[in-house]
């Protein structure tokens, strides 16, 4: 009997992210010609929680005429930004049977220019993406440059912003497929992002794994190595690629359905809380995003139940 129920939940679970995509999931992420209305946005993106990229948005925004390499020389060379310094450009991210975190080094912007702009080598793969409203804290020669919070979003949400990030990095740097508990409005102002998103409805087909946390670190040499932090519990992470799944270890990964889209300059996509997503960038792309805290509605609830019931009938 028990054996009967447990398979029956499986297949329920199974059949849940077809049955919701077909009513809540659109083919391909849409694209609006100009930023909504306030109760537009929240009625027809932030509700059903559906992802959308925005044309015309940044427009007013000096930063889409200023913002280029040899500017942020000029304007912000010497603040000292947090870096995060990988092997292979994978930060945050599955490595064998570890959750490694990339080793953090702080310098100046010129430095990190010269690596992007080829004036300059230095081990690994280097990442602005201190996700703690670095642009505030570390790049406030910038902020003239752009709006403070996009009031549109900020009307229909209630709320101003938990943080604005600054991002910039090399081609090879790639952030690892992961959810976030953030409606995020990521703003491309030079170069192009792009995006593998899954809905929050296919966590029956993302595997998740308890993983020993580890950081990299840069010797003297330039070599790095993996060590482990003793004193932090396993995290959960996801161990697939999305983009070279290996489906003989994740077969039902194969059910999911991911949406791609590319991000160009001038464009905000409006990224839905806990939407599942895998990111690539051009080399020297800079960006700028928005994180609103979700609110922990119905919504939530019915996540934290799906991926309640995901793990408790082992189905991944």
């Amino acid at each position: 009997m028990a054996d009967a129920v447990l398979d029956a939940v499986r297949r329920e679970l199974r059949e849940f992210p077809a049955a919701a995509r077909e009513l809540s999931v659109p083919p391909a992420v849409p694209y609006l010609d100009k930023p909504p209305g306030p109760l537009h946005f929240y009625r027809d993106w932030v509700c059903p929680n559906r992802p959308c990229i925005i044309r015309n948005a940044l427009q007013h925004w000096p930063a889409l005429q200023k913002w280029s390499l040899p500017y942020l020389r000029a304007t912000a060379g010497s603040a000292e930004v947090s870096v995060a310094v990988t092997p292979d450009g994978y930060a945050d991210a599955v490595r064998g049977d570890r959750f490694v975190m990339p080793a953090e080094r702080r310098l100046p912007l010129s430095c990190v220019l010269d690596v992007l702009e080829g004036r300059a080598q230095h081990p690994g793969v280097l990442y602005v993406q201190k996700q703690c409203s670095n642009l505030l804290t570390e790049l406030p020669q910038l902020l003239p440059d752009l709006e403070p919070h996009v009031p549109w979003a900020s009307e229909a949400l209630g709320k101003m912003p938990d943080a604005v990030n600054f991002w910039l990095g090399e081609a090879a740097a790639v952030t690892s497929l992961h959810k976030d508990h953030y409606e995020n409005l990521y703003c491309v102002v030079s170069g192009e992002k792009h995006f593998l998103l899954h809905p929050p409805s296919d966590r029956p087909f993302i595997p998740y794994e308890l993983y020993t946390p580890a950081t990299y670190q840069l010797t003297e040499e330039g070599s790095f190595k993996m060590v482990d932090e003793e004193a932090m519990e396993k995290v959960p992470w996801i161990p697939l690629d999305p983009l070279a799944p290996d489906l003989a270890e994740y077969p039902s990964y194969s059910q999911a359905q991911a949406l791609h889209c590319t991000v160009q300059t001038g464009e905000m996509l409006y990224l839905p809380a806990l939407w599942f997503h895998h990111v690539q960038q051009s080399h020297g792309c800079m960006a700028v995003n928005f994180w609103y805290d979700m609110e922990y509605d119905l919504k939530y609830s019915y996540f934290q139940l799906l991926d309640s019931l995901t793990k408790a009938s082992g189905l991944n």
